[in-house]
């Protein structure tokens, strides 16, 4: 024979399913995308594919109304890309902030530290580029984070 349940079971049962159903959909919504970019490579056309896979995601999600982050980490022959005397694509990140405000630049603090003692001065970053003590342990953290990796 089955025990009638006391109503007030019965609420606190339909309440917690409606929750957990609900649940991952509330989720999805306050989600903010975290992803982060890398660079290496001193090669004007890598730079342009990391800017626009960076571009394109940012669009994406604004899209669709949804929130992102995107690092971009340059490191080794990569930091030229923020460098402000070598840069091939400087005009590009500069207007990167009017354009695409969910992107930002993060230079290898270790890559900066040897370019400049090989310069013989310090090596000029562009404004947009914010110092990390070091790219891949950058890259590390974030992925530890939960950050989205990406090489283009």
């Amino acid at each position: 024979m089955l025990f009638p349940m006391p109503r007030f079971l019965v609420s606190v049962l339909i309440i917690g399913f409606a929750m957990i159903v609900g649940a991952p959909h509330a989720l999805a919504v306050d989600t903010v995308h975290r992803v982060v970019m890398h660079l290496d490579d001193n090669d004007p056309e890598r730079m342009n594919l990391v800017l626009n896979n960076a571009a394109n995601v940012s669009k994406y999600y604004q899209e669709q109304g949804e929130e992102v982050e995107i690092e971009i980490v340059a490191y080794g022959p990569g930091l030229h890309m923020l460098r402000a005397d070598t840069s091939p694509v400087k005009e590009r990140i500069m207007g990167f902030p009017d354009n695409f405000d969910t992107v930002t630049f993060r230079a290898c603090g270790n890559t900066h530290s040897k370019m400049s003692a090989k310069a013989g001065k310090e090596v000029e970053l562009l404004p947009q580029a914010t110092m990390v003590p070091s790219g891949v342990i950058h890259l590390i953290q974030r992925q530890e984070e939960g950050w989205a990796y990406v090489r283009p």
